[in-house]
């Protein structure tokens, strides 16, 4: 391993701790606010910096390895006690985490919580100039005849074990939660649907985040949800923690080689000034076909006005709160098994051939990871979509890169209640259409997807389980 590339554990636990001790409200030296006879829930929450060494490619090669850092990465994360075995979500200002680094995270943060990891909710929130990790996919690529490097396994297990560290120690501060919160505010000019219907009425899904043709970004926004959603927990009056999601990929410019969380952490951390008491969460809803490209032509200066509109809908989704008693809380799964591709090109023996070839370190890379998934499991994807009840709020973890319907979907099987839908937990499946993208093209348009039509109906027959009212 190169130089750059090396990221010790001594450094990855002491920038944990500096992280923790900045970022983590002083719940100590606050005056007691619970109400009488509250206490069966405890929140703490943790937070870590997650960032890679210079050299440590982004976007898993398809972009230039990391020249410069722009803004630091971080993992961060709340546990809740008091419902059985403690839960744990954690969020990663990460690309994607697939396969065994998918497991290991739940694993290791089960393990330091007290908990098992069906119970432990792992999301990347899939900014583009960041990392993203599959180990297995990382030693096939390594071994093949010309090798290549994807991630760096040393520095995923340091920031695993520097998260748990925080989350261990975020334990010996938890506060009483007596109420849950939640606000909505809808999100103005930032995200747009991929798919646009050209002049001879074919549909183009060419509206990437950032898009430079006219004729693409007037298009309608199409299918989006425009609603921010934030959940908070609450200790009596006392605003502990908030989770914000919204639906949309969280990319302005990218790929010249900075590190950065991009608009989406700037907005989280304009938030986290306002209030440094209140511990401030972001997450990606289900944006597989979501992006900023009607509203972003790839210009420097829009990262910062997409940072100002996600960051006024915060605003007001806070200022619109309205609070609960927590009286129910939760954590259920569902089994799924989302099948492999069908296409003969995404079929083993196409994928050996492609790991051994000399085509571009990208394209090996992406067959290391169809490897990768059917060494795991060669019947298809079997992934957990996961829940957080919390009575009339539920919380949802969806897989990779589901599409905007599925989260639409969520709210309509809970018509009466505030669903909070979050994508990009195992980014193994990659991109997940419906029926109806597949059918018009956006596979055969983009790539990247590891599963085959008809896995819409298997989402929406675990969300009728996971979701009665």
């Amino acid at each position: 391993m190169s130089r750059d590339l090396r990221f010790s554990r001594r450094g990855a636990l002491a920038a944990c701790t500096a992280l923790a001790a900045g970022m983590r409200p002083n719940w100590s030296r606050a005056e007691p606010a619970s109400a009488p006879g509250a206490g069966s829930y405890r929140l703490s929450v943790f937070a870590c910096d997650v960032t890679p060494r210079l050299g440590h490619p982004l976007l898993g090669t398809r972009f230039q390895p990391a020249l410069r850092i722009a803004d630091r990465l971080e993992a961060r994360g709340f546990v809740l006690e008091g419902a059985g075995a403690p839960i744990v979500l954690v969020a990663i200002d990460w690309c994607e985490l697939r396969n065994d680094a998918f497991s290991r995270w739940r694993q290791v943060l089960a393990e330091a919580a007290g908990t098992t990891p069906a119970r432990v909710l792992v999301h990347a929130v899939h900014q583009h100039d960041a990392p993203y990790f599959d180990l297995t996919a990382q030693k096939l690529l390594a071994a093949a005849p010309h090798g290549g490097l994807m991630c760096d396994a040393d520095f995923h297990e340091h920031a695993v074990q520097a998260a748990a560290a925080a989350l261990r120690s975020g334990l010996a501060a938890s506060r009483p939660v007596t109420h849950l919160g939640r606000g909505q505010a809808k999100v103005q000019r930032v995200a747009s649907n991929r798919r646009v219907l050209l002049p001879d009425g074919r549909a183009s899904f060419g509206r990437y985040s950032r898009t430079t043709d006219s004729s693409l970004r007037d298009a309608p926004e199409g299918t989006i949800d425009p609603w921010l959603k934030t959940i908070s927990f609450w200790d009596g009056d006392r605003a502990l923690a908030a989770l914000s999601t919204y639906a949309c990929h969280p990319m302005s410019h990218y790929g010249d080689g900075d590190i950065s969380g991009d608009f989406v952490s700037l907005a989280r951390r304009r938030r986290q000034q306002d209030d440094p008491q209140v511990f401030q969460i972001y997450a990606t809803g289900c944006a597989g076909d979501v992006t900023a490209g009607k509203y972003n032509d790839g210009s420097p200066g829009v990262r910062g006005e997409l940072a100002d509109r996600l960051y006024r809908a915060m605003a007001e989704a806070w200022r619109s709160t309205q609070r609960k008693p927590l009286a129910q809380l939760d954590c259920r799964n569902q089994p799924m098994l989302l099948p492999h591709s069908e296409l003969a090109s995404m079929a083993e023996p196409a994928l050996r051939s492609r790991l051994a070839s000399d085509l571009p370190l990208y394209r090996r890379a992406e067959a290391a990871l169809g490897l990768s998934s059917l060494a795991r499991n060669p019947a298809g994807h079997a992934i957990d979509l996961q829940m957080i009840d919390f009575g009339l709020s539920r919380l949802v973890l969806f897989p990779a890169e589901s599409f905007v319907a599925y989260q639409l979907l969520a709210q309509r099987l809970l018509p009466d209640g505030f669903v909070l839908s979050l994508g990009f937990g195992e980014c193994a499946p990659g991109y997940i259409p419906t029926d109806a993208a597949f059918r018009e093209g956006y596979r055969d348009e983009h790539g990247y997807c590891w599963v085959r039509p008809g896995a819409e109906a298997i989402i929406e027959r675990a969300l009728r389980q996971l979701l009665p009212a």
